[in-house]
């Protein structure tokens, strides 16, 4: 996960291979940080990807990380 100044961007990677498997973006405001965990869930679905982990990049597990993570717990990701 990654936060600009004014968009967020999520990421599934493989680590071992060094690829990028699924990723979405959207605008940085509380509203679209949940709907952008459950845009990337669905997309990882999509894929047969239902566990990952979650890499939050050093931010601080509150606000729009918090928001990203429930919305990819609702769209079905285990974390």
């Amino acid at each position: 996960m990654f936060r600009s100044n004014k968009y967020i961007y999520t990421q599934v990677i493989d680590d071992v291979k060094g690829v990028t498997l699924v990723s979405f973006s959207g605008p940085k405001s509380m509203s679209s940080a949940a709907l952008v965990g459950e845009e990337l869930a669905k997309k990882a679905i999509k894929k047969n990807i239902s566990k990952v982990v979650f890499d939050r990049g050093g931010y601080k597990y509150h606000g729009l990380v918090k928001a990203v993570a429930e919305g990819a717990r609702k769209g079905g990701l285990k974390f």
